[in-house]
């Protein structure tokens, strides 16, 4: 029999009380160690979405991107959000921008990756919404700069052939339901905005675009580029032709719009993201023409979307430029005055 002051057993109590001592004090050292700072989200004060870049982001041929990047982004480290078509580039002015995807699903996607990403705080930021897009020559030219005053979806509604109707009569008829989501009255005093801070800018242009613009004979088409304004119309189509657009203009119509100037991919899908979060009084749509919704006189439809080498429009280099050439205007008036713009656009002079 072993006595109670020599027993192994314990020797062992002691030994696994002082292990278990130990352990306690090791839990509550780690407990007291401040925790890895989480880093604040950038404060985004406006918001690029461009559609698509061609090659690089700097350095080669641009796409609706690389301007932008090169102005505002050039030494910002990418920040990668899952869900997102690419990253998200921030300055230290909070300026932020990314390439979202062409077509709506796409495009709108990504922006919903983003707005709901905790790396960035999304509450007080203007959004500008950039990229290539066609114009009715008898409203437009290749390498106008145009802001949207409404936005209006071509897709949501019923289409038939125009030979099951009777002549003459539109073939299309909005779909009840979709009220909210097929047309954006854009905030009027935001558009007046960058009209005033941007009508003035000196655009570029190009020998084949000048060339281009004189075989049609509409006075719109044959003008040199200029900043406007009027209705954008998304379509997930690339829709050609003199009856396509005329149902373009008859949509706008219909939906108390203004005329019809830009057909474009995104821009209705990417608002009615921004507006569940956040509204939409501080959306700009801001997109540059680089080629006619229809062909001229002379060719046919099939003709103008397909055409033989040289004939294209011309002036896609100049445009991408000039778009953010008036819309850097806008932008660096919103960051520079952030104080009367924080709160949302302040009334015109």
């Amino acid at each position: 029999m072993f006595s109670s002051s020599s027993t192994p057993w314990t020797h062992k109590r002691s030994v696994c009380a002082l292990a278990t001592l130990g352990a306690a004090a090791l839990l509550a050292g780690c407990a007291t160690s401040p925790a890895p700072k989480a880093a604040a989200p950038v404060h985004v004060k406006v918001f690029v979405a461009t559609m698509f870049e061609i090659g690089k982001n700097t350095g080669d041929r641009a796409g609706e991107f690389q301007h932008w990047y090169e102005r505002y982004w050039k030494d910002a480290t990418p920040i990668n959000v899952p869900g997102a078509l690419g990253p998200v580039y921030c300055n230290n002015d909070g300026v932020c921008g990314a390439v979202l995807g062409m077509g709506k699903v796409n495009s709108s996607s990504s922006m919903q990756a983003i707005l709901l990403n905790p790396a960035f705080n999304f509450s007080q930021a203007y959004y500008v919404i950039s990229g290539v897009a066609g114009t009715p020559p008898q409203r437009g030219t290749i390498g106008e700069v145009s802001w949207a005053t409404w936005l209006v979806d071509y897709d949501l509604g019923h289409r038939w052939a125009p030979e099951e109707n009777k002549a003459g009569e539109p073939t299309f008829m909005p779909r009840k339901g979709y009220e909210d989501y097929r047309r954006f009255q854009l905030n009027p005093t935001l558009t007046g905005w960058a009209m005033k801070l941007s009508a003035d800018t000196p655009l570029l242009d190009s020998d084949s675009a000048r060339k281009y613009r004189t075989r049609y004979p509409d006075a719109a088409a044959r003008r040199a580029p200029f900043v406007g304004t009027g209705t954008h119309v998304t379509g997930d189509t690339f829709f050609h032709g003199p009856g396509m657009s005329k149902q373009a203009q008859y949509i706008a119509k219909l939906y108390g719009a203004d005329d019809y100037v830009i057909t474009e991919m995104e821009a209705t899908a990417i608002t009615l993201v921004i507006k569940r979060s956040h509204g939409t009084d501080r959306v700009m749509s801001l997109r540059g023409a680089v080629n006619f919704d229809q062909g001229n006189p002379n060719e046919t439809t099939l003709a103008h979307l397909d055409p033989a080498p040289g004939e294209t429009a011309g002036g896609f280099a100049e445009t991408v430029q000039n778009i953010e050439l008036v819309g850097s205007r806008v932008v660096d008036h919103i960051v520079t005055n952030w104080g009367s713009w924080q709160n949302g656009a302040p009334k015109l002079p």
